[in-house]
């Protein structure tokens, strides 16, 4: 039902997710904000089950600050991504395991942007796009077609729009409006939501 989407170029990542809350059939919101900030230059996206995705996520949240107090120093978003994924399959392996897919996006100074895709099983990949959801089935092969390496973010956003008109054209439920961020050197900027044209 929910929607997460990251594309990485050169020195940036562009991320969007949709602002649906909802329960079985009903939508509950529609101004809701699915990214969770880590740190200064570090998103942690978040969709699943509505109880889960909020309390994994601002613990990951909290603990990611904590580290940051302790030493001095931020995490990278390596290193984040790797905290989240041991976290979320000790957690797997216990009586209470968390149902929430995850989207991490950051950049780093020494090793530049990053994004890692992560299931509810626990398994982490670093990938050049990735989508979450039943969206992801629609516009995985646009990303797939569309994707280069040295994108320019007028390009990434052109993407990004591509792929939200595909989910509005082709997907039966209606995601109306979807939250945009850019994480680069100079941190995390939001970004014009976009909204597709209805059909």
């Amino acid at each position: 039902m929910e929607y997460l989407i990251g594309i990485q170029g050169p020195d940036f990542v562009l991320v969007a997710a949709d602002n649906v809350a909802a329960s079985s059939i009903i939508q509950m919101k529609h101004d809701y904000d699915k990214m969770f900030k880590l740190s200064e230059k570090i998103l942690l996206l978040c969709v699943g089950e509505a109880g889960d995705t909020v309390q994994f996520a601002e613990y990951i949240q909290k603990n990611v600050q904590l580290y940051k107090m302790r030493n001095g120093y931020e995490l990278s978003p390596s290193a984040a991504a790797n905290f989240t994924r041991k976290n979320l399959s000790e957690y797997l392996r216990s009586r209470t395991p968390y149902h929430v897919n995850l989207l991490l996006a950051g950049y780093d100074d020494a090793d530049g942007p990053g994004l890692y895709y992560m299931d509810y099983l626990a398994s982490l990949a670093k990938a050049p796009f990735a989508a979450h959801g039943y969206g992801a089935y629609l516009t995985l092969s646009i990303l797939d077609r569309h994707y280069k390496p040295d994108l320019t973010r007028e390009e990434a956003v052109a993407l990004l729009k591509m792929c939200v008109e595909e989910l509005s054209k082709r997907f039966i439920l209606n995601l109306p409006s979807f939250s945009v961020r850019l994480i680069d050197k100079e941190g995390i900027q939001d970004l014009e939501k976009i909204t597709p044209s209805t059909k």
